[in-house]
């Protein structure tokens, strides 16, 4: 069997540092980590390729290659599946759908010969026993949540690993809390289901013998959502395995803000090797946090949670989100000041929107308030709900927001709020390459020459090297953010 596993293309956002990448001349930020551990579950006597379609195109020569043709994709691709799904259908080649685009609304897509819904453990096996019969069922797939226990090293051979920016690996599923707008509850359970000490290490082994060296992201929707086993096993292990192998890793993962709670956890993950974790925030707004059920994030100082994190030396990206219902028109300065005085230097803002699968989602439905269908961007005019400020208001309120807080003086003056508060621990040995100097050099041409904001670039290099010279490789990446974020502003016409 020769099956091409594709990974569609995704859209240019703010998350996709596309602009980003082209100063370290990447072409994605991230590996498909799913598609990967699923080319690990199938037989070894199978010839497989992968196509990346955000690293390079997929040609016809490799669609008729194929007996199949496997796609694995998440909501925010689908506008690239339906290319991709048209091109097979006129080659005549059979395809197999799995990941959340295609578990979440496998209605959708009956023109796929075979959708593997939910988690590749259960359904994958079950395919592969009625292939061999030449019996294959349209639906595979139910909602039973596995154990990670049989979960493989993903196929990392097959990888053009020079063309991403990080590599990455899963240490958990499912997350404790029940956010009304989030759908990880329905996928992945609220049960968080984690892998043994043996396969985390067996994974950083099998990632160092390919030779990389450098940022790794866990992309666990909630990576502390089993303390006592980070605490007791996994977090100290990885550090005995991190200084023995010389620090060849940074680490970056998603948290809940409890975190900055923990003491023991916070000092243990920063001597790891993690430098950065992205936490949703969503809002400052206290009416709005019951609304949509973030009990974490109730009834606390968030600003002194955020330094809190970024003082045991792990730089914090913020989710915020904007068309909650209980919404006065005094959160769109109210958020701003909060992200400024944060110093959360990545902040992603967005709409709310409804994922299906989720309580949100539901109570939209119920109320008449689903106006589109789900698109997993949320930025832009972008949400499938219709909220309850007047609409205009809203996108105003956003684009004023997101405007202002990557307008360059603004966006400067956050990266040295940051960096002032910001206390690294420094364990980790940084070999300057040739792609970072060839970064810096495209940093200064773009950003200090040609730029109209030059003179803010300027000021933020010699401050920090007079203030904060440990950190001026990430001060020039963080103004290499603030070119790519600017690029990705709103435009006047949406």
């Amino acid at each position: 069997m020769k099956v091409l596993l594709v990974y569609p293309e995704y859209p240019v956002t703010f998350w996709s540092f596309k602009y980003a990448l082209e100063f370290i001349h990447k072409k994605s930020n991230l590996p498909p980590l799913g598609i990967l551990t699923v080319a690990a579950m199938l037989p070894e006597e199978w010839t497989l390729k992968l196509v990346d379609m955000n690293v390079e195109p997929l040609k016809d020569k490799d669609i008729q290659w194929a007996d199949y043709v496997l796609i694995s994709a998440m909501n925010i691709q689908q506008d690239s599946v339906k290319k991709v799904l048209e091109r097979c259908q006129a080659a005549g080649k059979k395809t197999i759908g799995g990941g959340p685009l295609f578990s979440t609304e496998p209605e959708k897509y009956d023109q796929v010969d075979h959708l593997l819904l939910y988690e590749g453990e259960v359904c994958i096996p079950e395919f592969l026993e009625d292939l061999k019969k030449q019996k294959p069922k349209h639906i595979y797939g139910t909602r039973s949540f596995p154990p990670l226990s049989s979960t493989p090293i993903p196929r990392w051979d097959l990888l053009k690993q020079e063309k991403y920016a990080m590599m990455t690996l899963q240490y958990s599923r499912g997350c404790p809390f029940h956010c009304e707008f989030c759908n990880i509850v329905s996928l992945f359970g609220n049960r968080p289901r984690t892998k043994s000490f043996m396969q985390v290490i067996g994974e950083l082994e099998a990632i160092y013998n390919t030779g990389w060296r450098g940022g790794i992201f866990f992309v666990d929707d909630n990576f502390i959502g089993n303390k006592k086993q980070l605490k007791e096993e996994i977090l100290p292990g990885m550090t005995r395995w991190m200084k023995k192998h010389k620090y060849p890793f940074t680490f970056f993962t998603e948290v809940s803000i409890n975190l900055s709670d923990d003491e023991e956890l916070m000092k243990l993950m920063a001597q790891a090797g993690f430098d950065n974790v992205f936490i949703g925030i969503e809002t400052v707004d206290q009416d709005c946090l019951d609304e949509c059920e973030k009990v974490q994030n109730r009834q606390r100082n968030l600003l002194e949670c955020v330094k809190r994190i970024q003082q045991h030396g792990m730089q914090v990206q913020g989710g915020f989100i904007l068309g909650f219902d209980h919404e006065k028109e005094s959160i769109f300065k109210t958020m701003y000041r909060f992200i400024q005085k944060s110093g959360i230097v990545t902040a992603m803002v967005g709409l709310l929107t409804a994922p299906p699968g989720t309580k949100l989602y539901e109570r939209m439905k119920k109320e008449g308030r689903l106006k589109s269908e789900f698109t997993g961007i949320n930025t832009e005019t972008n949400t499938n709900i219709v909220p309850k400020m007047e609409i205009n208001k809203l996108l105003a309120g956003y684009k004023q927001v997101v405007r202002s807080i990557y307008d360059p003086p603004n966006f400067y003056r956050r990266v040295k709020i940051f960096l002032k508060n910001y206390r690294p621990r420094n364990l980790h040995k940084q070999n300057v390459t040739a792609g970072d100097v060839s970064a810096f050099f495209r940093a200064c041409f773009f950003l200090g020459i040609k730029d109209r904001y030059r003179k803010e670039f300027w000021s933020l290099l010699s401050w920090t090297i007079k203030k904060r010279p440990k950190a001026f490789v990430r001060a020039v990446t963080f103004a290499i953010y603030g070119y790519h974020f600017r690029k990705c502003l709103p435009s006047d016409q949406t």
